[in-house]
């Protein structure tokens, strides 16, 4: 496999679009297979959807019924809105294009990755499902995560999808109450990058909560300092997002190889 494409993402603007196309399927099977390394799956369920690259109304999806270890890159599908596959073997699981559709058209995110992993799932099964900053990594994430506190039941009808994505807005995450995550982004690597962090921050919080001792909170100031760029970083973040994905890619290529065939 070719190492040098991981480490270009989220540069893409003078590539071809099928060179861009490409790759997104292969960071989208990766997705998929390093979900199941970090335990974010829930086997066939959930579902990691990303922007056909050079349009905006055509989405990738692992089609309904694979298991996330043993996605490759050839096997995702296209489909659009109405739930037509457009490209591809495989069905569109309903909730999919429920959710995923609208979020993607009406707040522009190319990438939507949603799950039901076990720490976020655990926060947002108590009653104060807020995500606190009490880490150096949560100041990152607790200014931008938005909150769905009423839970509709098994989405169904595109009208959910459009009702999560105004509630989410603008924001990086949105916490599904009795349900589970969203993470959007502009590339794989920065959403997934996202739901990964969340995970830790999540599970840190419910094992300091457990200790039944008092969280010390990082002030609003000081979140607001550590969220805001440096602008004399050795690393900015779209790089950061990018070398953490390819490193995970590696890991790939030596645990579980194929996503990209």
């Amino acid at each position: 496999m070719n190492t040098t494409a991981p480490r270009t993402y989220g540069h893409l603007h003078a590539v071809a679009t099928d060179d861009a196309v490409q790759q997104a399927r292969v960071h989208l099977a990766a997705a998929n297979r390093l979900a199941v390394h970090d335990g974010l799956e829930e086997g066939i369920d959930n579902h990691f959807t990303m922007v056909v690259p050079g349009t905006t109304d055509r989405f990738l999806v692992l089609p309904f019924g694979l298991h996330w270890s043993e996605a490759r890159a050839s096997d995702l599908i296209v489909f659009n809105e109405a739930g037509e596959v457009l490209e591809g073997n495989g069905s569109v699981e309903l909730s999919a294009l429920s959710i995923h559709a609208p979020l993607h058209r009406i707040t522009g995110a190319k990438v939507v990755l949603h799950t039901h992993q076990t720490w976020a799932l655990a926060l947002n099964m108590l009653q104060d499902n807020r995500l606190l900053p009490g880490s150096q990594t949560a100041a990152f994430l607790s200014k931008n995560i938005a909150y769905d506190d009423g839970y509709t039941g098994l989405a169904a009808e595109l009208s959910e999808g459009e009702r999560l994505a105004g509630v989410i807005g603008d924001k990086h995450v949105l916490f599904m109450k009795n349900h589970g995550v969203v993470a959007v982004g502009d590339s794989v690597a920065q959403a997934y990058r996202r739901l990964y962090r969340l995970e830790r921050v999540c599970r840190a919080q419910l094992l300091a909560m457990a200790t039944g001792q008092p969280l010390a909170l990082l002030s609003d100031e000081m979140v607001a300092k550590v969220d805001t760029p440096n602008p004399q970083d050795s690393h900015p973040r779209a790089e950061r997002e990018a070398l953490y994905f390819a490193a995970m890619m590696r890991v790939l290529d030596r645990t579980n190889p194929g996503y990209a065939d």
